[in-house]
C-alpha cells in the first residue's frame, strides 16, 4: 500500500509539473505604455505625480500580463507542487486617440498562417442594438526584432495588422494629433446641455484631419471622473503629439436629447482590439459575435503592400478612434490581457533565396525581388546576403542559388 500511495504521489507531481509551459501563453511584458488623455488615465493603472517610468510599466504589467501561480500541498506524507500559468483579469485605458501600449510574451509569437493571437478588451454588446454596444477600436502593429536586442528600439521593424477598415475611404492613413496640457486650476466650462460635462475646453488638441471642421476642438472632463486625465507620470510635457492611421467614427446618438443620450458604437468588421466582446473560450472560433484573434498574415507595410512574417516580437496596440460620445467620454481603446494560440510553435527554416515564401528557390524569387527593388521595399525577407539592403546583389544571390 505505501508503495502504491508513492507511486500515486509521484503521479499526481508529474501531473502538477505538466501545466508548466515551455513557453507562457499569455502576455509577459509591457514595455511601453504611453496613453492619450483621457478619463480612465491615472486610474487604470493608478498612477502619481512624477512616479518614475519602471514603475508605471510594472503596475500596467500585473493588470494585464500573466504569471505563475505556485501552489504547494500535502499528500500522504509527499509534498506536491502545482504550477500554473495564470491570465491576468484586470486592463489598462490607452486614452484618447493615439494611446498606445507595446506588449509582449516570453517568446515570439510564430506565424502559424491561422489566429495566431488574440488581445482582449472589454467591448460589450447593447441592449438595443446587436450591431454596436460598446466598440473602441485599436489598430494592432506588429514589430520584428531585426536588432536581436530583445526590446523595441529604432533598428526593428513594424506593421500593422490590416484590418476590416483598412481600405475604406474613409480610413486615413497619415493622420497626427497634438494635445496641449491643461490648467487644472483655470476656470470650468460646463455644458448648459448636457449636465455630466462640467468642463467643456478641458484639454485642447489640433490635427491633420483632412475634413477642416475637425481639426481641433476639446475633451471634455465630466462629473464622473475629475481627476486629471493628463498622464501624471509625464510631468514635464506640455504637449502630446500621436500619428498613425484613423478610422472613422463609429458611434451614434440613438436616445434623442444630449441629455437623453444613448451612444451606441457599432462593430467593424474584424481586425481590432476592444472592437468585438471577448471569446469567452479563449480559443480561436470563427463566427458569432466574438472577436476570434488576429493573423499574422494580415500584416501590411507602410505603402500596404502585403508581408511575409514567419514570426514577431512584439506587438502595439493604439487607439484609432478620435471620438467624443457625451456623457460616455472619448472613446478609448481597452487592452485587457492577450494570449498566444501556439505558444510551443517553432519558428520555421527559412529556405535561402525563398523570397515569396514559396517552399522553393526559382524564377519566382528573381520576379518577387525585382518587384520589391522597384517599389523601395526593404523588407528582411528581400535581403538575401544579410548585408541590411535589398539590391541588385540579392538577385544575383538568388541566381547563384538556382544555378547551383
Amino acid at each position: 500500500m505505501k508503495q502504491l500511495r508513492s507511486i500515486f504521489a509521484i503521479a499526481l507531481a508529474v501531473m502538477a509539473a505538466s501545466t508548466l509551459w515551455a513557453n507562457h501563453p499569455w502576455l509577459t511584458r509591457v514595455y511601453e505604455y504611453r496613453p492619450a488623455p483621457g478619463q480612465f488615465i491615472n486610474t487604470m493603472p493608478v498612477c502619481r505625480v512624477g512616479e518614475p517610468v519602471d514603475s508605471v510599466l510594472a503596475r500596467c504589467q500585473a493588470a494585464i500580463c500573466g504569471y505563475i501561480d505556485t501552489t504547494t500541498t500535502t499528500f500522504h506524507g509527499q509534498t506536491i507542487t502545482r504550477i500554473d500559468t495564470v491570465w491576468a483579469e484586470s486592463m489598462i485605458s490607452l486614452g484618447g486617440y493615439g494611446g498606445y501600449v507595446i506588449v509582449g510574451f516570453d517568446h515570439p509569437v510564430v506565424n502559424m498562417h491561422t489566429w495566431d493571437f488574440e488581445i482582449q478588451g472589454n467591448a460589450f454588446v447593447s441592449e438595443q442594438q446587436s450591431q454596436g454596444g460598446s466598440s473602441e477600436p485599436g489598430i494592432v502593429m506588429v514589430g520584428v526584432d531585426m536588432d536581436g536586442d530583445g526590446v523595441p528600439s529604432e533598428g526593428d521593424k513594424w506593421y500593422e495588422l490590416a484590418g476590416s477598415e483598412y481600405d475604406h475611404p474613409s480610413t486615413q492613413h497619415d493622420y497626427s494629433i497634438t494635445y496641449y496640457r491643461p490648467d487644472e486650476n483655470k476656470p470650468r466650462t460646463p455644458s448648459h446641455v448636457d449636465p455630466a460635462l462640467n468642463d467643456t475646453t478641458y484639454i485642447r488638441w489640433t490635427s491633420n484631419d483632412v475634413n477642416p471642421d475637425s481639426t481641433s476642438g476639446y475633451m471634455s472632463r465630466n462629473t464622473f471622473h475629475n481627476q486629471p486625465y493628463w498622464p501624471l507620470w509625464l510631468s514635464g510635457e506640455q504637449t502630446l503629439t500621436y500619428s498613425g492611421a484613423k478610422l472613422r467614427c463609429n458611434a451614434v446618438n440613438q436616445g434623442g436629447l444630449a441629455d437623453q443620450s444613448y451612444f451606441v458604437q457599432f462593430f467593424y468588421d474584424w481586425g481590432y482590439v476592444d472592437n468585438l466582446p471577448n471569446n469567452p473560450a479563449r480559443i480561436p472560433q470563427e463566427g458569432g459575435s466574438y472577436n476570434p484573434g488576429f493573423k499574422i498574415d494580415w500584416a501590411v507595410d507602410e505603402q500596404g503592400r502585403h508581408v511575409n512574417l514567419t514570426h514577431i516580437d512584439f506587438i502595439k496596440v493604439y487607439n484609432a478612434i478620435n471620438q467624443y460620445c457625451g456623457w460616455t467620454g472619448e472613446t478609448s481603446t481597452e487592452v485587457a490581457a492577450g494570449i498566444d494560440y501556439h505558444p510551443e510553435a517553432v519558428i520555421p527554416q527559412a529556405l535561402p533565396g525563398d523570397v515569396n515564401s514559396d517552399g522553393e528557390v526559382n524564377i519566382g524569387d528573381v520576379n518577387a525581388l525585382v518587384s520589391m527593388i522597384l517599389a523601395g521595399d526593404e523588407s528582411a525577407s528581400g535581403d538575401v546576403n544579410r548585408d541590411g539592403e535589398v539590391n541588385i546583389s540579392d538577385v544575383n544571390q538568388v541566381i547563384a542559388l538556382i544555378l547551383q
